[in-house]
């Protein structure tokens, strides 16, 4: 059984039945609902199974109410590796990546479709839809299959045919949209509303953010609860930024850290940076942001749902947006799978470009220890690459 947990609203703090099935808050407007655990200092470290390989090894944090409802393919507990050869060429004391790719379906969705679709099953869904720029598709497929439960897939027509193939392997229908994932989310309000579907849209319901945040919770653990000076995450939706920073303060309320004075930087591409846009002040908000298609196909979120959770993160943690173009994605690709023999998802090989940037403007000093969350592997990208 997990923690005690309740179900609130963001912006209003209204509450919700965990027992009933929820999506986002109808009070005040369209706000994330949240899960808020009962965590004190006396929660002890051995609260983690520590027997457990997967991003499980954290299911007392988790709001899954009963075990048997669990469905998992193994995701999480992904290695953090040292890129020392970047390291040394960029004049780093410690560079380190946080490498998704070894997640089920190849990326981080993995974590938080796992724990969504296990509390469907839970609450006793039969289909779930979700808009996608590719990733997230294929690991709703996966864990819809595990789980007996229909899945509805709708994605931009142009994405690569590697996400479309793996969709349909595991059983999803799947629906091309010409336009972005904010053109496949209308699809999938107009589905849902006719049909009854479950929508698991990024932050439009409470679970996939709690599968998320078990990044931050093995960035302390296998760092030895010494937590990085800068974390740079590839922010399109934003779930993994705001699930990170989550769990630092979970972990912070129970004293299993002290301070949290990690700079957490959102990375986009210049050819949709909608957050970027609004936390330098050249918009109120995303709402009437027109965004292009990008290589890096997860980035390609014009209207980020939770974008105000995004810059309450970046506000906490000093942090800052920042922007790359598609010239620097590639070239970033390369250099990463010449020197450290990684080929990394176009969203994490952006983050290099960035760091580049945020050296030569001085904020990322080079004896900072710096993290970079590389979210999925780039083999299924490879038909849009020339090497």
């Amino acid at each position: 059984m997990p923690i005690n947990y309740e179900l609130r609203c963001y912006s209003c703090n209204y509450m919700y039945d965990k027992n009933q099935l929820n999506s986002f808050c109808t009070q005040c407007g369209k706000s994330p609902i949240t899960v808020h655990f009962d965590l004190t200092p006396s929660t002890a470290k051995n609260s983690i199974l520590s027997n457990v390989r997967s991003m499980w090894r954290y299911g007392n944090f988790l709001p899954l109410l009963d075990e048997n409802n669990r469905i998992t393919l193994g995701e999480g507990w992904t290695p953090i590796l040292h890129l020392s050869r970047l390291a040394e060429r960029l004049e780093l004391n410690e560079l380190i990546i946080k490498d998704e790719s070894f997640n089920p379906t190849g990326s981080f969705k993995a974590r938080g479709l796992s724990m969504a679709i296990s509390k469907a099953k839970e609450l006793n869904v039969d289909a779930c839809i979700v808009p996608t720029a590719g990733n997230a598709g294929g690991a709703l497929s996966a864990y819809c299959a595990k789980a007996a439960i229909k899945s509805i897939v709708v994605m931009p027509r142009h994405t690569p045919e590697a996400f479309k193939k793996e969709c349909k392997a595991f059983g999803a229908e799947l629906i091309l949209v010409d336009g972005l994932i904010n053109d496949c989310a209308k699809v999938v309000a107009e589905l849902k509303k006719d049909n009854g579907y479950f929508d698991i849209s990024t932050m439009k319901e409470p679970y996939r953010l709690e599968g998320k945040k078990t990044l931050g919770y093995e960035i302390a653990e296998q760092l030895d609860w010494k937590l990085p000076d800068v974390i740079l995450y590839p922010a399109g939706g934003g779930t993994g930024l705001i699930g990170i920073w989550k769990a630092f303060k979970e972990m912070q309320s129970m004293g299993w850290i002290k301070d949290v004075q990690t700079k957490m930087i959102a990375v986009q591409a210049d050819n949709c940076k909608p957050l970027v846009d609004t936390f330098n002040g050249l918009q109120l908000n995303s709402s009437g942001y027109q965004g292009s298609p990008t290589i890096a196909n997860g980035l390609a979120v014009p209207h980020p749902f939770a974008e105000k959770m995004m810059l309450d993160v970046l506000k906490q943690s000093k942090g800052l947006a920042i922007s790359v173009s598609e010239k620097e994605i590639v070239t970033s690709v390369k250099e990463i799978a010449a020197l450290e023999g990684m080929l990394v998802a176009p969203e994490g090989a952006a983050l290099l470009a960035a760091l580049k940037q945020l050296l030569k403007n001085g904020e990322v000093r080079r004896d900072e220890k710096i993290l970079l969350l590389n979210t999925g592997s780039c083999y299924k990208y490879l038909d849009s690459f020339e090497f």
